[in-house]
């Protein structure tokens, strides 16, 4: 660290700011005091600048771990704008990109790398990495490590583990949706004392939320009211399905106002545009799925409308964070009806695997011996159970103490050589040109395509995994070769001989059953916020733990009368036409043989056993029962023949 230099100096000589926004400054001299610190900040409130000025003042290297692409590019662009040395390691990384950023790392050049949290266990990266001076891990969305988030992700639970290994410095761990559990969480996963977790508070007196009862068919009508009475600005509509974004976003064009649609379904180039021109003010209104807002710093919003319920108080929050981060008045609104809670409830049940699943996964994994090696892709096939929901379940084995994880490598590795064997040793110093030969001998050869088999490698030469990747990796690194790795796998041990299959499989069914039962209940919490006849901003901060007095500036406050929501319409399966049902189930039993596979696909919710079946997904049946609660059409399949 270069102690002679103030974070205040550098505030003003990188960032253009004269003084710290509130908490940044005492975040930033825990870090450089050599402390973990947490940083609960509300959207928009520069969480970011509490690593990204500590990395300039501390030595090696600073490595940010974040799930979104979309947010690495904006920083990284705005950092290397700043002459900061900033770079990420992704697949969307080409041959050429992904060698020049390696050689960064290796030479120390790199003050800041952004990668996904999967990276953590990735071997080639833990193997370029190992060794370097980690001074600071920073994990942003740090609330995906506990399995009380709102976006518990299994990969997050192994990043307090690999701070460890790779022998970090410090951790940063940063959220804008923090309860006081997840808080916990957070603290005791990164041994982060209490003095050093620094909240904010997530009271913006700024913003003025608002609710409105509407039955389905009002909303569109309502929606263009609210964008002709109120002054023009910068507009987010959120929507649950990506149908709707386009529904809306055409309805507003047929009103008159220039709106764009923006969801997970469109093609990239189109999203980057859609996402640029609203950045760049020249769309005003977006219409979106939560897939939109991530990492989008725009300072000027000055609406956000829930045109469908919000799925939880930690989504709602973090989507009309988006709101006015200028600090000008700004409103966010939500159309409150109870008919959306099918749409949000259907997804929640459709994400839990069933009895079968659970038991032949976890059959299948106990019975292959002490050394366990496996693909995620090949068991969320054969036990039609979505890749998270795979990790999630090995994750919990873990945490029982029942597997333990031996790291992840590629199954099958393969490089396209630039040159005959002797042009390429001649680039290596006598003992290194003879283990690359030992290493030549253990490859087949085709027409471009050179593969290596590991086993033997490791066998012939007597060196580890690591060693030999590290030796094809200075191929592809001097020039000499094009790397290419695949077949991702996992490798687990065996710790407990004696397992109660049937036991343990009702444990996890119970875990599952009661994260599902934990999202239910999110969603019925928008419920009641919305019918609240107290201050709506009180409601909001006291889930997340902050008390204020009524906020003055809330519908409610405003005079608004409570929000009397109409009784819960939703279709009744009876009155649809399944006939035929029995009929593709027979076809496809694979993908259609268990109730709650029957009642996914019913739904029109996708599943890797429907993936793999050609033309399955555009049968008429798929989704027909959308508009039916998933527990009603999962009930009809129990008692079916």
């Amino acid at each position: 660290m270069n102690s002679a230099t103030d974070p205040q100096q550098l505030l003003k000589q990188y960032f253009g700011f004269d003084t710290f926004r509130p908490g940044q400054e005492q975040v930033i001299r825990t870090l450089l005091a050599g402390r973990s610190a947490t940083a609960i900040f509300p959207t928009g409130s520069g969480k970011s600048l509490c690593y990204q000025l500590p990395a300039l003042m501390l030595p090696g290297l600073t490595l940010v771990v974040s799930p979104l692409l979309a947010l690495m590019k904006d920083q990284i662009d705005s950092l290397q704008a700043r002459n900061i040395a900033a770079q990420r390691l992704d697949s969307s990384l080409d041959e050429a990109s992904y060698r020049r950023v390696t050689q960064e790392i290796r030479s120390g050049q790199l003050k800041l790398l952004f990668v996904a949290p999967e990276r953590l266990g990735n071997e080639r990266f833990l193997n370029l990495i190992r060794g370097l001076q980690i001074s600071l891990l920073a994990v942003d969305e740090a609330h995906c490590i506990s399995s009380w988030g709102h976006n518990f992700r299994p990969d997050y639970l192994k990043l307090a583990g690999a701070a460890k290994e790779l022998k970090v410095d410090r951790v940063l761990a940063l959220t804008a949706t923090a309860t006081p559990q997840v808080s916990i969480d957070m603290a005791r996963a990164f041994d982060i004392a209490d003095d050093d977790i620094v909240n904010t508070g997530f009271h913006r007196p700024n913003l003025e939320l608002r609710v409105t009862s509407c039955h389905h068919a009002e909303r569109a009508t309502l929606l263009v009211e609210r964008l002709r009475e109120r002054p023009a600005g910068a507009t987010i509509v959120y929507v649950s399905l990506q149908r709707h974004a386009e529904e809306i976003a055409e309805h507003l064009v047929k009103a008159g106002f220039d709106a764009k649609a923006y969801h997970a379904g469109m093609q990239s180039e189109q999203r980057v545009a859609t996402q640029d021109a609203f950045m760049h003010g020249k769309v005003p209104i977006i219409c979106a799925t939560i897939a939109f807002g991530m990492g989008v710093d725009k300072a000027d919003i000055r609406y956000v409308y829930h045109y469908h319920m919000a799925k939880g108080y930690e989504s709602y929050m973090q989507e009309i964070g988006r709101a006015g981060r200028d600090g000008a008045a700004s409103i966010c609104e939500l159309f409150a009806c109870p008919d959306d809670c099918t749409t949000l409830e259907n997804f929640v049940y459709g994400d839990t695997p069933d009895t079968e699943s659970i038991q032949s996964l976890v059959s299948e994994l106990l019975d292959a011996g002490d050394e366990i090696d496996i693909a995620i892709t090949d068991l969320s096939r054969r036990h039609d159970m979505r890749q998270l929901v795979v990790n999630t379940l090995l994750t919990r084995l873990e945490l029982s103490g029942i597997i333990r994880s031996e790291g992840h490598y590629y199954g099958n590795i393969r490089f396209a050589p630039k040159g005959s064997s002797d042009e390429i040793l001649a680039h290596y110093p006598a003992n290194q040109a003879a283990f690359m030969r030992k290493l030549f001998s253990c490859c087949s050869k085709a027409r471009k395509w050179i593969s290596l088999d590991m086993e033997t490698a490791m066998a012939h030469t007597g060196q580890d995994r690591g060693v030999i990747l590290r030796a094809l990796d200075s191929l592809q690194h001097k020039g000499l070769a094009e790397l290419q790795l695949a077949g991702y796998r996992q490798r687990f041990r065996r710790l407990h001989q004696t397992v109660d299959l049937s036991a343990l499989s009702k444990q996890l069914e119970d875990t599952f059953h009661r994260h599902e039962q934990m999202e239910i209940s999110r969603i019925e919490s928008m419920l009641a916020y919305a019918q609240s006849a107290t201050c709506l901003t009180a409601r909001l901060l006291d889930y997340f733990g902050e008390p204020i007095e009524p906020c003055g500036h809330c519908g409610i406050c405003l005079g608004d009368q409570p929000a009397a929501l109409h009784q819960r319409q939703h279709t009744s399966i009876k009155s649809l036409d399944l006939s035929g049902f029995q009929q593709l189930v027979a076809q496809h039993p694979k993908a259609l043989t268990r109730p709650r596979q029957q009642a996914r696909f019913l739904c029109g919710m996708n599943s890797p056993a429907v993936s793999a079946t050609r033309g399955l997904r555009g049968n008429p049946l798929f989704g027909s029962c959308a508009p039916v609660t998933f527990a009603e059409v999962l009930a009809t399949r129990n008692t079916s023949d």
